[in-house]
């Protein structure tokens, strides 16, 4: 278990984030100016909208507070390539999806460590441990943003490598992320089991809540169908590796997988449930 959070843990959400850039252009970050008004309702969603509904939801279940914590650290995590992935099949704007989940990657490591110390102090109270925000800021730089920046940067200089290497290393990154999950939720099993009932329906909510209110602000904004599918995926489906990991760099990585990934894990398995539903809707749109 030890090698699994100290090793697997870090370098398998670098892979993870590495396929996600070999999947993206640096015209994929130049685009948000040519389409300023749809990037910028989808990322207000995600870095505003998201957190205060779960904080809301966190609130009104009356989660336990390190429970609470992992609720508020899966809402500081943007999409990544699954919600790519996802609107494709939705039929919805793909080129605003890779946009999005490009630029929110890379500035979750700013926004990130902050409100997760926040969090802490907020629900932890007087038990809470200081959260050093420099380490975790370049933690977040290190396993996020640079491979990243490194999958772009193949994509540009080797584009026929990379076309060839790329499905193989997206299949390895879905295998690294069922490896993850299992992992934090049998380190944590026991405490699953007792809190399920109030953590399954709370992240359900949060998970179908997002969806819709996505989904709705984007067509009051005056935005087509399509787009409407890609933010309301965008806003409705988080990055659970980055939340597991998030919460070990937290506790440090001699504590295991503790509490606080949990509700990270636990979504990584309800999210498909609820998103395939939405998909099979959105198609027929």
């Amino acid at each position: 278990m030890d090698i699994l959070i100290s090793v697997v843990l870090p370098l398998g959400l670098a892979f993870i984030m590495l396929s996600l850039g070999l999947g993206l252009a640096f015209a994929d970050f130049a685009r948000v100016a040519t389409r300023p008004f749809s990037f910028l309702i989808g990322a207000v969603n995600q870095v505003f909208l998201l957190p205060a509904l779960a904080f809301v939801i966190a609130k009104v279940f009356s989660l336990p507070p390190e429970l609470a914590v992992g609720f508020m650290i899966l809402s500081f995590c943007p999409g990544g390539v699954t919600s790519n992935i996802m609107t494709r099949l939705a039929k919805g704007d793909v080129a605003l999806s890779v946009s999005l989940t490009a630029v929110i990657s890379l500035t979750s490591m700013i926004t990130l460590p902050f409100l997760l110390a926040w969090s802490v102090s907020h629900f932890m109270g007087s038990a809470a441990e200081p959260v050093n925000i420099a380490g975790v800021a370049i933690s977040m730089f290190l396993l996020t943003a640079l491979p990243v920046l490194v999958g772009v940067t193949l994509r540009r200089f080797f584009p026929v490598a990379v076309e060839r290497v790329e499905p193989f290393i997206s299949k390895v990154a879905t295998a690294l992320f069922v490896v993850i999950v299992i992992a934090a939720l049998a380190s944590n099993w026991s405490l699953f089991v007792d809190n399920l009932p109030v953590l399954a329906p709370s992240l359900l909510t949060l998970n179908v809540g997002l969806l819709v209110i996505g989904f709705l602000v984007a067509a009051a904004m005056g935005l087509s169908v399509q787009e409407r599918k890609t933010i309301s995926i965008e806003t409705g489906v988080q990055n659970s590796t980055l939340g597991i990991t998030v919460a070990t760099l937290m506790t440090g990585a001699a504590a295991g997988f503790t509490a606080f990934s949990l509700p990270s894990a636990v979504y990584g398995i309800l999210m498909y449930i609820v998103v395939a539903p939405a998909i099979v809707w959105f198609r027929r749109r």
